[in-house]
């Protein structure tokens, strides 16, 4: 069924991926369309996490919010698809490193760079930065996919922009690995959704509310003394973007437990406020508000 299902669906994003930008983007506004005007996709979920994360706007103004989101999600699902055969050239005139140079001299201190991102703008075209590095390899930590055929594909894609994937519950393992090896790299971790609750280990405030937080890119940061910065990517307009390197941590060691976590959710709280609707708010972040569970007391005796 998985052999079928991929045979059935690749030529058509295939099809998809070789249509000119203004094609590419008509085709985006006519998915629009249904996406949100006839099926309503997921939008009642999209709907409590703007009224979670955005109290101070008016109802008017989270439907405002709410329309440009489900326009820009429609664009990036189809540019994510355009990197089949999308060439190097072009990908590198639409999405722009700011301050490639900061990358440079990373390198140059000899031990990798955990490099958080977040569900905002374009992160699928981060890859490109494999074409401005001298001496990392690119990684990216990244969920396995159910249908090996597709998992495969996706892994075949990043491999043309010379990007490594490697599955999360393997970050570990690899990382270790590779630094006694001696390799280099520069890490990308996703670190602002929802872990599970059984594997929370860290609560933070994000956007408000007190929520589970990621923590293995800081932790992997302080267990193997490296680098550790943030990729603020930012949309310019439509089909163009750009990325700026933030340092969040030269000497993790040296900061207290989940502090780099915070420093980094607020980097990301800083670009959900300045323009909402980039961020991707069709994943439940806020489910497990409220369910922290409190330390049990112990009793004394006298």
């Amino acid at each position: 069924m998985q052999l079928l299902a991929f045979w059935l669906l690749y030529p058509l994003l295939w099809c998809i991926s070789v249509l000119p930008f203004p094609l590419l983007y008509a085709l985006s506004d006519l998915t629009y369309f249904f996406v949100y005007r006839v099926f309503g996709y997921r939008k009642k979920a999209v709907r409590k996490n703007l009224d979670i994360a955005l109290p101070h706007l008016s109802v008017a103004e989270r439907r405002v919010v709410e329309r440009k989101f489900y326009a820009h999600m429609c664009d990036m699902f189809l540019e994510m698809i355009k990197t089949l055969t999308i060439s190097t050239k072009e990908m590198n005139r639409r999405f722009r490193y700011t301050n490639i140079e900061l990358l440079h001299e990373y390198e140059k201190t000899g031990r990798s760079l955990i490099l958080m991102c977040a569900h905002y703008a374009s992160w699928e075209w981060l890859i490109v930065m494999a074409e401005h590095i001298h001496v990392y390899r690119t990684v990216a930590v990244y969920k396995r996919i159910a249908n090996q055929r597709f998992d495969k594909l996706v892994r075949d894609i990043r491999a043309r922009l010379n990007t490594e994937l490697i599955e999360a519950q393997k970050a570990i393992e690899v990382l270790h690995q590779q630094k006694e090896e001696g390799i280099l790299a520069v890490y990308g971790f996703l670190g602002d959704q929802s872990p599970q609750l059984t594997k929370a280990r860290h609560w933070d405030t994000f956007m408000g509310q007190e929520v589970p937080i990621h923590t293995g890119g800081e932790m992997l940061a302080k267990k193997l003394n490296l680098n550790i910065a943030y990729c603020r990517v930012t949309k310019k307009k439509r089909g163009y973007y750009e990325a700026t390197i933030i340092p969040l941590a030269e000497n993790p060691r040296e900061y207290r437990d989940y502090e780099i976590t915070t420093k980094y959710l607020k980097e990301v709280e800083k670009q959900i406020l300045e323009a909402p609707e980039f961020y991707f708010w069709t994943h439940k972040r806020w489910k497990h508000t409220g369910k922290k569970k409190k330390p049990v007391m112990q009793e004394t005796t006298a």
